[in-house]
């Protein structure tokens, strides 16, 4: 790869990382007003805030995955890693990487991982 590639890539890295850091403290905003609402909320509203809730605590765990992901190929570009399958060695190929900057395998060994 290429240290403009690189470079690039990292670059998009960093605007995800700080769209994602955004993103996190925005839904810990939404998901503390939804559970700090007051006690005269009837049943049905408490039941809809209730399931708010869990959507947002499932919206903040994947993206906190992704965040976690993002800062794991920041710190392979550091180590001079990136863009090497952690299952095969292999190169990942930059197509893939431009499609998903923090993927960690080529796609082969990710389909087994999934599997």
């Amino acid at each position: 790869m290429k240290k403009v590639e690189r470079e690039a890539l990292e670059s998009q890295l960093l605007a995800m990382k700080a769209e994602l850091e955004s993103n996190i403290a925005r839904l810990l905003e939404e998901n503390d007003a939804i559970t700090t609402t007051d006690d005269s909320v009837d049943m049905e509203d408490g039941v809809m805030l209730q399931n708010e809730s869990r959507h947002e605590t499932a919206l903040l765990k994947q993206q906190r995955h992704e965040l976690d992901e993002v800062n794991h190929a920041l710190s392979k570009i550091k180590e001079g890693t990136y863009g090497i399958c952690e299952a095969s060695g292999k190169k990942i190929p930059l197509e893939r990487l431009k499609a998903l900057p923090h993927a960690r395998y080529v796609i082969k060994a990710q389909r087994e991982a999934e599997a």
